[in-house]
């Protein structure tokens, strides 16, 4: 799931060398993802009004289903 998500992001921005991917598990057992880009692409990973953004959560998400876990995408400054 976490390399999906750095795959997809990259395809998106125009710095994809500066795009990173944290992995955390909450005590839930929730996998939480950190996601952080170049200053100028943040809004490209946000989209207008969080469409992008929000598509990224769902695409991720829907994978995670496959293994039964529950999944938080975080964008991060």
């Amino acid at each position: 799931m976490k390399d999906l998500l750095e795959y997809l992001v990259r395809q998106l921005v125009d710095r994809p060398d500066e795009v990173s991917v944290e992995e955390f598990e909450d005590d839930d057992g929730t996998l939480v993802f950190e996601l952080s880009v170049a200053e100028d692409d943040y809004g490209k990973v946000i989209g207008r009004g969080g469409r992008t953004a929000n598509a990224l959560r769902l695409v991720v998400k829907a994978a995670a289903v496959k293994d039964n876990r529950r999944v938080l995408v975080d964008i991060v400054d």
